[in-house]
């Protein structure tokens, strides 16, 4: 799917082209890790291989798959436990030729890559690569994501494939199941880097907590803009922010249309949710918030000129490592904010 979008999208189109609903924060760094050594290599595994995937399908194999291809992000979550892809699709490198905010630490000068956008998916360079497996995360039921709906078919009969909720879960649910599955493909999830990145993490998700608690009238926007529409999505429909609601993270509650996901305000009608903190999809496919410096009634917005609007990560590296950031970054934007909003 190209870049410029139409006013009016699909539930599917609009998460595709960047909308508000895969929602996480990263304030610095896009969730990167600090960690500049890197994984170790995934052990080899022999033997039988089998994985229940969130569909509930037991994928069965005569061995361990090593010809995978997954969605960047996916494949970047698999990387920081060690295991290695051969070929990826989803947003992977911008036009300047470097690693989009979604590939995190994966090395993308040593994949394929299968497509760079929505609904390209180069089904003769996959058929290419022999894949054994493909994964990739869902949004919808059955629905793989960032795979084209109308090459989905021919797609699927090449490989067995793998599917983990980004919705319908919580953020600790979905850090578990790719744990699991990298686990299961000779990753390392209980060495000592694995488990400082854990350790990281719940130390991270205390500290929110106790952020949220200590500043309980402070409430946060999940937005997304384009040209003609500005999103505000709905906390519970994606795993990570129904997690930070859970740590008593106070959001706006917008009211959704038909699909659920998230509200469509006018530029005109921007203003009609308080908000104390603004927090911005980070995709490079959608607006960010220096483009928004025409729409007067951005400008006007009590949290915008309280210079409390933040990045976030839509669509987060579902491993420790990458989310400890997150929650990180969102507790110090709790605990330094100030009321601006009126009640």
């Amino acid at each position: 799917m190209p870049n410029a979008r139409p006013s009016r999208l699909t539930r599917r189109g609009v998460l595709a082209a960047g909308s508000a609903v895969g929602l996480g924060i990263a304030l610095a760094a896009c969730g990167k890790s600090d960690d500049k050594g890197g994984p170790g290599k995934a052990a080899e595994k022999s033997g039988p291989w089998s994985f229940k995937d969130d569909r509930g399908t037991n994928v069965q194999l005569k061995t361990t798959p090593r010809n995978i291809v997954a969605f960047i992000g996916t494949a970047a979550a698999l990387y920081d436990y060690g295991v290695e892809v051969k070929g990826v699709f989803g947003p992977t490198k911008g036009k300047d030729d470097k690693p989009d905010v979604q590939a995190g630490d994966l090395d993308i000068n040593k994949v394929e890559i299968i497509g760079n956008v929505y609904g390209e998916f180069k089904i003769e360079q996959y058929a290419a690569l022999s894949p054994e497996l493909l994964i990739t995360n869902m949004w919808a039921k059955d629905d793989p994501w960032y795979v084209p709906p109308q090459s989905k078919d021919k797609i699927m009969k090449l490989a067995p494939s793998v599917l983990l909720w980004a919705a319908g879960t919580t953020m600790q649910k979905a850090l578990q199941r790719h744990a699991e599955l990298a686990e299961s493909l000779g990753g390392d999830v209980k060495g000592k880097q694995a488990a400082a990145a854990k350790a990281r993490f719940e130390k991270a998700a205390a500290r929110l907590r106790a952020a949220a608690k200590a500043k309980p009238d402070i409430k946060v926007l999940i937005g997304s803009a384009s040209q003609d529409l500005f999103y505000v999505s709905v906390p519970k429909m994606s795993a990570d922010t129904l997690y930070f609601q859970e740590l008593g993270v106070k959001f706006v509650e917008p009211k959704p249309n038909a699909q659920g996901f998230f509200e469509e305000l006018s530029w005109e009608n921007v203003g009609k949710y308080g908000a104390d903190i603004i927090i911005m999809d980070n995709r490079s496919s959608v607006l960010q918030p220096a483009a928004l410096t025409s729409k007067p009634t951005w400008a006007e917005l009590p949290a915008v000129k309280a210079e409390q609007v933040f990045p976030r990560v839509t669509e987060p590296i579902y491993s420790y490592d990458k989310c400890a950031p997150i929650l990180e970054d969102l507790a110090k934007a709790i605990e330094t904010a100030k009321k601006v909003a009126r009640p």
